[in-house]
């Protein structure tokens, strides 16, 4: 007898629009010239590994919203490594030269040392090895640093938002110590994993009182440590103006307590933007994702974690790959189906916010944003 009974899709998996992209009637073979309609080339792949995290950070995953009820994606959902490499593959060939791991907190996901060999394993089109790192919140990742160095990372960047344990465990929600985390960058610049870059969000009213004691103790550390401005991405996190604190703030305490000198962009698209301290003592980044909008160069496309492709870390809807690779087609076909998307992009969220007035609202659909847990940051 044929099972004829309805096939039940969770509804995790419909939590935000996407739509499959076309087949076109002619295939076309990337050239890794592929540009979108603003003149932006395709370089830099962000690959979500999972929607799960351990912390419970107001700015990202907020306890109220993603409480013990709430439905994350089943394993079913998640592209396999596989189906992630594949991709990555087909990305390459467009013109992307690095790759970032992402989640949620991505050393959740179960043997990820594997998919990282499997990543390792690709070329750019003119032969070169590909630039793969990672994000993590740090929680992990003394246990984990010495198989990630040996399964092909080359570089991580750790999230540490406060020195200072009990603003770190008030803000992470889950009780978790600082020297835990200080543990993990210890192990990873140990095996290698280096320059590690430490991203602090600054968030006015919680930990802008760390900055400067964030600066003093990676001074001579061979880390890079980076400032971001608390960002609107998602609906979540209750964000509000009042509560960013602008990069030129961040930079100017830091100048009057360690005198910096401004340093030009290591590579075209880079967020941050960068400063050494004068005495010789190393590199910060800000990264003014509010004030100072940076979409004019931005060659970062986005992968969640079940395979919807997302051209902006603000946008709202996504285009499923994962249909294209669970329906059997070639690669051939879905990296011509992918072009199209990427050269029809016009993304500038950030540019539109920062165009209005501070009071202003955004077009109709601009607050329904794709989650940072979601898409990774």
């Amino acid at each position: 007898m044929t099972d004829t009974a309805p096939k039940i899709i969770p509804l995790a998996d419909l939590r935000y629009a996407s739509r499959v992209p076309a087949i076109p009637a002619t295939l076309a073979a990337p050239t890794g010239l592929l540009s979108d309609s603003r003149g932006r080339p395709l370089r830099d792949l962000r690959i979500s590994v999972t929607d799960r995290c351990n912390f419970r950070c107001s700015y990202c995953m907020p306890r109220e919203v993603f409480d013990k009820n709430h439905a994350f994606l089943p394993q079913s959902s998640l592209l396999s490594f596989e189906e992630i490499t594949r991709l990555a593959k087909i990305f390459v060939a467009h013109g992307v030269e690095k790759i970032r791991l992402t989640g949620g907190e991505p050393l959740l996901r179960k043997n990820l040392e594997r998919l990282i060999e499997m990543l390792a394993r690709l070329q750019t089109p003119a032969g070169q090895p590909l630039d793969i790192t990672l994000t993590t919140n740090g929680s992990l990742l003394a246990k984990k640093a010495r198989a990630l160095k040996d399964a092909g990372l080359q570089r991580i960047t750790v999230s540490l938002d406060a020195l200072d344990d009990a603003i770190f465990r008030r803000m992470n929600d889950v009780d978790f110590p600082v020297a835990d985390v200080l543990r993990g960058i210890e192990a990873a610049q140990a095996v290698g994993l280096a320059p590690v870059k430490i991203n602090m969000v600054v968030k006015r009213g919680t930990n802008e009182h760390e900055i400067v004691s964030m600066a003093r103790h990676f001074r001579h550390s061979g880390a890079v440590l980076r400032f971001i401005e608390y960002m609107d991405v998602g609906a979540s996190n209750g964000w509000r103006m009042d509560e960013v604190l602008p990069s030129a703030q961040v930079v100017e305490q830091l100048n009057a307590e360690f005198p910096l000198t401004a340093l030009a962009a290591s590579a075209p698209g880079e967020t941050a933007a960068r400063w050494r301290y004068a005495d010789g003592a190393g590199e910060i980044g800000v990264i003014s994702s509010v004030t100072q909008a940076f979409c004019g160069d931005c060659n970062r496309a986005r992968l969640s974690t079940e395979g919807k492709l997302f051209l902006c870390l603000f946008a709202s809807q996504g285009h499923d790959l994962r249909a294209l690779l669970r329906g059997n087609y070639a690669d051939d076909q879905i990296s011509a189906a992918i072009a199209p998307v990427w050269q029809a992009r016009s993304d500038h969220y950030s540019e539109l916010r920062a165009a209005l007035p501070p009071d202003a609202s955004l077009p109709d659909g601009a607050f329904k944003r794709v989650e940072m847990s979601y898409i990774g940051g």
